[in-house]
């Protein structure tokens, strides 16, 4: 078992290696834009970037966390151009548009004054280029394609950033820098359209008609992704939008810079999960021993890898708070250790559920997201009256905390 175990470890470290670059490209990009904002948006810039990114995550989480999580799946095993990797591949371009133009209608309906349609027409424009770019990198990630891959997300990185700082430089109000970093993203599907006919992704695909199968198959992972989006990152903006309006913005810059600090290392760690961890634990499914022989392993390896590298992280609290944002910022270090606290246990969860989305189970995937919110809206109820700002990272530890502990006894006796 031990030498088992060691070969899992070694895989996912060489395949982390692999994506390595695309992770750091986007960490870079990330810890850039927050700084450059952080410096130059004024009090309540970083709360207002953020804020942004949210309402960008939630337009795109039914096609990242539904629709290219499922292609992923279903074109990996398929030879680019056959009659099923297009119908599957032409089904997710359907869904994810769909997807887009839905959440651009309710942003028209309930944006108020500060998404007139034109500019929520513009966002969800953006938007939905924006996601077209991101499967087709999904489908340069399914075909092996990983230095095409890698490309990408480099390109989409400094495209973004690049937009911000310039739109900043040129003296533009936060609101249209916030646009100019979309824009800029958009800027990278023409090379990724071109990365993917290279490689023959592209050939043979048309507009329409589309298999009704295909559709349906990836149904069932958008209806997963639905409870992440509404138990997850819809809660999470409802509670942004709470607390801007409760406290002053200089105190919510405080809580941000804690909860950007957090993304930075989320968004390496999500992605060495979803391009590492995932597929293998997919192609696996068929072998539950096994699945369940890797899935104990890998979680092995992060439990004590992340605890080192949070423990870095909490160490150095003083020195990256002022490097990373402003040092304005270096308060916010008494709000740390709770953050860190509950994205170690986070993470840990994030494998149990994997293990949902690569059995296709939406049932029981809902019932988590849903007792998650839940319990996450109990918390806050009973910590935000009486500890303020710290009330919400208190009730992110012990949300995470109590949910780790009970998929934990859930493996167990199963």
């Amino acid at each position: 078992m031990a030498t088992s175990t060691r070969s899992i470890w070694q895989g996912f470290v060489r395949g982390s290696l692999g994506t390595g670059v695309a992770v750091v490209a986007r960490a870079a990009g990330t810890l850039v834009l927050n700084k450059l904002v952080a410096v130059y948006g004024g009090p309540g810039g970083l709360t207002q970037l953020a804020q942004f990114q949210n309402l960008m995550a939630l337009f795109g989480a039914l096609p990242a966390d539904g629709v290219q999580v499922g292609a992923t799946a279903r074109l990996a095993p398929l030879r680019p151009g056959s009659g099923r990797y297009r119908a599957w591949l032409g089904a997710a371009g359907v869904l994810t548009a769909a997807t887009v133009a839905a959440a651009g209608a309710v942003l028209l309906v309930t944006g108020g004054a500060a998404w007139p349609p034109g500019r929520s027409l513009v966002f969800t424009l953006g938007l939905l280029l924006v996601a077209a770019q991101a499967l087709v990198s999904a489908a340069l990630l399914a075909a092996g394609r990983r230095r095409a891959y890698v490309a990408q997300a480099v390109v989409l990185s400094l495209l973004g950033t690049g937009a911000a700082a310039g739109a900043l430089a040129a003296g533009w109000a936060l609101p249209q820098v916030l646009l100019a970093y979309l824009a800029g993203q958009v800027l990278a599907l023409p090379p990724g359209v071109v990365a993917a006919r290279r490689a023959g992704l592209l050939r043979g695909l048309r507009l329409g008609p589309h298999s009704p199968a295909a559709i349906r198959g990836l149904l069932r992972f958008l209806l997963m992704a639905a409870g992440s989006l509404l138990f997850g990152r819809a809660v999470d903006y409802a509670v942004r939008a709470v607390i801007m309006a409760q406290f002053a913005p200089a105190r919510t810059d405080l809580w941000q810079a804690v909860a950007k600090l957090s993304d930075n290392y989320t968004l390496v760690v999500g992605a060495l999960l979803s391009t590492v961890f995932y597929p293998r634990l997919a192609a696996l499914a068929a072998a539950p021993a096994q699945a369940q022989g890797y899935l104990r392993a890998v979680l092995g390896l992060l439990a004590g890898g992340l605890a080192l590298g949070l423990g870095v992280v909490y160490a150095l609290r003083d020195t990256l708070l002022p490097l990373l944002f402003a040092p304005r910022l270096l308060a916010a270090r008494e709000l740390l250790a709770p953050q860190l606290l509950g994205d170690w246990a986070k993470f840990l969860t994030w494998v149990f559920l994997y293990q949902l989305l690569a059995r296709a189970r939406p049932l029981p995937y809902l019932a988590v997201q849903a007792a998650s919110a839940a319990l996450y809206a109990g918390l806050l109820a009973g910590l935000l009256p009486s500890h303020g700002l710290e009330g919400v990272l208190l009730a992110h530890a012990a949300r995470y905390g109590l949910l780790l502990l009970a998929c934990g006894l859930i493996h167990i006796w199963r």
